[in-house]
């Protein structure tokens, strides 16, 4: 059943039959204006607001309806695309999230901050840049990348954190394993971001009851090893969204507080080139989770499928263009290499929608 994706879509489908996708999205003075004139409705908390938006029952589609005359029926489904999900005890608003890489193999700076002092180094230029959580790994999840022991794993994290501790970052720790996410948040991390949605460790979501970190879930099917085979979708949007239902929904039920759960669309992670972008302009279908939103598209291939820059680390303009999409969530995520570039955008983005 872990990595099951006709499974994983069935369990999802019972969770989220009715889906509110917000679209005629509003910002600024603008999407003020619509709400109080009632033909417009907050989109997850707000500032930005929607006027129109297409129903999803099951397989079927409707719309696009404007937002008065939603029936009376979807009324807990709009409850959710319009109530700002819980910051899971992280900083609050857009937040740019800098990654720092442990590991010899990862597809754009493996390598370069594997020595304690290379990681200090690293960790003082993102939070100068702005980052303020540091995203610590330390086992490539690219595509056909090999399995780390979890001895390896934590030898390469454990001066790391303790690095990031010192330095007063808060941490999140990428891992898949369950080992390595406790010793990670007994020393101090905020936030476990896993790329499998606790489906790789059956210990992972157990053990993760017990503590108070926040838990990022990913979509991801498969393993990195075999998820590009994994890719037929009817809709990606809409499969997306219900197979991260069904994860959220089995982590609630291990114990884990939805208050303490973020997702992650996994861009890049059993998702074709033409996929991501469809997920991409259709990031607003994620509110139907209630759950704060984690954005990881750093450098990633399908940036350098359109730009033709073949080098990763040469991504970064394509990176933040990329980003900007995510801030329709005011209280995004955004994982991302380059900390400052990432910081300034959403400046000049929060500016031009900002209101009188």
């Amino acid at each position: 059943m872990r990595n099951s994706p006709a499974g994983v879509f069935r369990k999802g489908l019972m969770d989220a039959v009715k889906l509110v996708e917000p679209t005629g999205l509003l910002y600024g003075n603008e999407a003020v204006a619509a709400v109080k004139a009632g033909v417009a409705l907050p989109f997850a908390g707000g500032p930005v607001a929607f006027a129109l938006a297409f129903l999803w029952d099951g397989a079927q589609r409707t719309g696009p309806v404007p937002v008065e005359r939603i029936p009376a029926g979807w009324r807990e489904a709009m409850r959710m695309v319009t109530t700002a999900p819980p910051s899971c005890g992280l900083p609050v608003g857009a937040t740019v999230m800098g990654i720092l890489n442990v590991t010899p193999d990862s597809f754009s700076d493996g390598g370069d901050y594997e020595s304690p002092e290379a990681a200090t180094r690293q960790i003082g230029v993102l939070q100068n840049g702005g980052a303020r959580i540091i995203d610590v790994g330390a086992e490539s999840t690219r595509p056909g990348a090999a399995a780390v022991s979890l001895e390896d794993e934590w030898r390469r994290l454990k001066p790391a954190v303790e690095r990031l501790r010192q330095a007063g970052a808060v941490i999140s720790v990428d891992t898949r394993n369950a080992r390595t996410m406790e010793a990670a948040v007994d020393a101090g991390a905020a936030l476990v971001n896993d790329v499998s949605a606790l489906r790789h460790d059956p210990d992972a979501a157990p053990m993760l009851a017990t503590k108070e970190c926040a838990v990022a879930l990913m979509h991801m099917r498969g393993e990195p090893a075999t998820m590009d085979m994994l890719t037929d979708y009817h809709d990606i949007g809409v499969e997306v969204v219900r197979e991260l239902a069904a994860a959220v929904r089995d982590a609630e039920n291990a114990g884990i507080d939805r208050s303490r759960i973020l997702v992650d669309p996994g861009f890049g992670f059993a998702k074709t080139r033409a996929q991501n972008y469809e997920l991409l302009r259709r990031l607003p279908i994620l509110a139907n989770l209630g759950c704060r939103v984690l954005v990881g598209l750093s450098r990633k291939r399908m940036i350098g499928d359109v730009t033709d820059v073949a080098e990763a680390r040469l991504r970064d303009p394509g990176t933040v263009a990329a980003n900007i999409p995510g801030l329709v969530f005011s209280d995004a995520i955004l994982r991302v290499h380059d900390a400052q570039a990432m910081t300034q955008a959403v400046k000049v983005w929060e500016a031009l929608c900002a209101t009188a």
